[in-house]
């Protein structure tokens, strides 16, 4: 029965057979994973050099908002500033502003 080989970020590469999978093992490349006796799947150890996985947070990109905690216990979201720190009045540098301003207007629902 053929065995799933995983990548260190757990993507399937190949199936094999219990005879590969221990030499695998045997190697050092590899830790098998058994259930109830059985080998289930077979995932090779990063290696240096390779990539570390992917996160949540690549994908999500960076966050220009965030929610800020009102004194009254209530939550809202906030703008963050294009060029970092924590501006109130300048949420873009001023060569983008016309661009962000456009984005912001289009995001925006309109008034019921």
């Amino acid at each position: 029965m053929p065995i799933p080989l995983y990548s260190h970020d757990f993507a399937v590469l190949d199936f094999i057979n219990e005879k590969r999978a221990l030499r695998l093992e045997n190697a050092g490349l590899a830790k098998l994973v058994r259930h109830k006796g059985h080998l289930n799947r077979v995932v090779l150890y990063r290696r240096p050099g390779d990539p570390h996985p992917t996160s949540v947070r690549q994908y999500m990109g960076t966050g220009y908002s965030f929610e800020q905690p009102l004194s009254d216990g209530h939550h809202c979201w906030k703008l963050r500033p294009l060029q970092g720190g924590r501006a109130e009045s300048l949420l873009a540098p001023p060569e983008v502003r016309p661009i962000f301003m456009r984005v912001l207007l289009d995001c925006m629902a309109p008034a019921a």
